[in-house]
């Protein structure tokens, strides 16, 4: 399907006036600087607007510039974004700089296909750093850009899909040529925020109420067409809280794949008909190079990832033998239990380390003497 040029052209007439009036006042909005404005989407990603303000001030407080952030310790990096979650966007980041200090000498690029060869950039980043800081005409397409473009235009076929994702970038493209391209792009993301919500839109106050295809047809809420998810498989894992007299062990990921990077409780998965306890001991052989003894069993907590549902199954014990020697980890510290809560870690070992230390409270302790040896 197509929409007419006029129609796009109206569009961003009625939308520049709008924001200009009713846009909301955020600190990324308040500067041109490339770097916070990257910095800012980076976080934005999967995150609320309010959680976001505080941590983007005191990122920049703390890393206020490309360099400093190049320079930067990553651990110091994983702990100014501990909270915000998916570490991976913390992780390129870091990247990404040390990658512009390298290539570009320390000056974000305005080059939209230099910025998509950084990591963790990609053509929705490129397009809002490039016309946002530098007032190139590139597009933009995330969510709340999509279900306006969706909804303003009558996709009635999965935005997701090849066909579907062409006919709303290519609207995108058409609406981001001409003046002001990044309070253009700025306001299809205001309106979707805050407007074109995805349960009952406020249309009666849209200003791309006249030549929207959703509304007149009367079904806006229908839009954007999106297939089905696939249900998440369940699996099931075992971690343990490893004590070495008064410090416990923790174990960090390696840097690529899901959590990479992060802390977390040593163990393993789970093969089906494995006992746990066996397969804890397994796992922290296996990965860790220690023999434990006295497991007590310390709860289970549950946590759904995008493709699997996992339940996590939480025991305590302390080292008989061995010295660590890992195996697909990246490395190891011994801590004491507040230090660990301190470290970069998901949200999954975060409910992990409350519950098992839950556990081990006096009067836990006592109601799960029973040890499994």
């Amino acid at each position: 399907m197509s929409t007419a040029p006029a129609d796009l052209a109206a569009a961003r007439a009625a939308l520049l006036p709008w924001y200009h009036a009713h846009r909301r006042d955020l600190p990324w909005r308040r500067t041109r600087d490339p770097y916070a404005i990257w910095i800012s989407e980076a976080m934005l990603q999967q995150t609320r607007v309010e959680t976001v303000i505080p941590y983007f001030e005191r990122f920049l407080g703390q890393f206020p510039d490309v360099a400093t952030l190049a320079t930067a310790d990553i651990e110091d990096v994983y702990a100014a974004w501990a909270g915000l979650g998916y570490y991976s966007r913390a992780r390129n980041l870091h990247a990404a700089a040390g990658a512009i200090v390298a290539r570009f000498g320390g000056r974000v690029p305005d080059d939209p296909e230099a910025l998509r060869s950084l990591p963790g950039i990609g053509r929705y980043t490129a397009g809002a750093i490039a016309s946002i800081a530098f007032d190139r005409p590139e597009p933009i397409l995330d969510g709340n850009v999509e279900r306006v473009l969706a909804r303003y235009v009558g996709l009635r076929e999965d935005a997701r899909s090849p066909s579907g994702s062409a006919t709303l970038w290519a609207a995108a493209e058409t609406l981001a040529r001409g003046p002001e391209p990044g309070a253009l792009n700025q306001a299809l993301m205001e309106l979707g925020a805050t407007v074109c919500t995805p349960r009952a839109p406020g249309c009666l106050v849209c200003p791309l109420f006249p030549g929207c295809r959703a509304r007149r047809d009367g079904d806006p809420e229908a839009l954007p067409v999106k297939a089905p998810r696939a249900k998440p498989r369940a699996a099931r894992a075992v971690a343990a809280l490893v004590q070495r007299r008064a410090r416990v062990l923790a174990v960090r990921r390696p840097p690529g794949g899901l959590l990479g990077g992060l802390w977390e409780l040593p163990g393993g998965d789970l093969a089906a008909g494995e006992p746990a306890a066996d397969a804890l001991r397994r796992a922290l052989r296996e990965r860790t190079g220690l023999e434990v003894d006295g497991l007590v069993p310390a709860g289970t907590v549950e946590h759904v990832f995008t493709h699997r549902r996992l339940r996590l199954e939480l025991f305590r014990c302390t080292v008989a033998s061995g010295r660590v020697r890992l195996h697909e980890l990246a490395a190891h510290r011994w801590v004491s239990p507040s230090d660990l809560a301190g470290l970069a870690q998901g949200a999954l070992t975060k409910k992990a380390l409350a519950r098992v230390l839950d556990a081990a409270a006096p009067g836990a302790r006592a109601a799960s003497a029973r040890a499994t040896r």
